[in-house]
């Protein structure tokens, strides 16, 4: 059984990995780092992603593992068990990357995702669950995690999503996880399934096409953050209209998102919120699937 378990952690873990740096090397992705170019963003590339991505394989593993080992039936806890592990994941993140925050919201996002996986592993020892298994786990893993935000005009010294909050009323990534990646299940896991049975799309095609899906519909913190509220309703109105023109998939549409990355860039617009959403899309396909070559 103990082999079965280290096989288990290790194949989340891969999985996890491979999802983030699918995600970095998609390309084009307005605003967004990528392979062609850093996107609206001076202090970082696709090679600082790459130093960042290639340290969290153990952090991953060992989210798997504490979901296993995990006790209980109050899935709260759980989450307060990886949480010193995300904190000290992050610390290899900055350590890799010289201080730069790459990727801490798919440390927590993949984190929970890993988890959560690990906590069912424990229940039935099966190597595959859906996505909709996993999102019921992490429903249950993070319930109450949108009340913290209620507190927030009583502090000083606010996180990045707390000021949104308050500011907006918008739960960012605690609301998107409370609600057991509500986002991912409605538009993006459909599409990226959907085109990956079709077997006509490169996956590199098909990963750019699910962003504009990502970015057509989500409320992107990182926008909000960066800017307001009127340019995260024009970053949406540009992904629609790149879906209308047939997305990534059609000629016409293509040539729009590229002239998107080049708009974004000079307009300082990066929707990181969506490209994590976009690597939890695919890790929660391969947990469902198996391997997508």
């Amino acid at each position: 059984m103990r082999d079965k378990m280290n096989a288990f952690c290790n194949n989340i873990s891969n999985m996890a990995i491979k999802s983030i740096l699918y995600e970095v090397a998609s390309s084009p992705k307005p605003g967004l780092v990528d392979r062609h170019n850093p996107g609206a963003h001076k202090d970082m590339d696709f090679f600082t992603f790459l130093s960042s991505g290639s340290v969290l394989g153990p952090y991953f593993y060992n989210c798997t593992n504490i979901g296993i080992n995990f006790k209980g039936q109050d899935y709260t806890k759980l989450l307060i068990d990886i949480r010193p592990i995300g904190i000290k994941a992050e610390e290899d993140m900055f350590r890799a990357t010289g201080g730069i925050n790459t990727h801490k919201g798919m440390i927590f996002s993949l984190g929970i995702i890993a988890a959560a996986a690990g906590s069912l592993f424990k229940e039935n020892n099966k190597k595959k669950y859906t996505s909709l298994t996993i999102s019921n786990r992490i429903k249950l893993m993070t319930k109450g995690i949108t009340e913290e935000l209620k507190g927030a005009h009583n502090k000083e010294n606010l996180t990045y999503g707390e000021k949104l909050f308050l500011k907006y009323g918008f739960k960012g990534i605690r609301g998107e996880v409370e609600d057991g990646f509500i986002s991912v299940l409605k538009y993006s896991l459909p599409v990226f399934g959907r085109l990956l049975s079709e077997k006509k799309y490169h996956i590199n095609d098909i990963m750019v096409e699910t962003l504009i899906h990502l970015m057509a519909n989500v409320e992107d913190s990182n926008i909000l953050g960066r800017h307001s509220i009127d340019m995260l309703y024009y970053s949406q109105k540009q992904a629609k209209k790149a879906l209308e023109l047939g997305g990534y998939l059609s000629e016409e549409g293509r040539s729009f998102i590229k002239e998107m990355d080049e708009d974004f860039i000079e307009k300082n617009i990066s929707p990181g919120g969506a490209a994590d959403l976009l690597a939890v899309t695919l890790m929660l396909y391969l947990i469902e699937n198996g391997d997508i070559i």
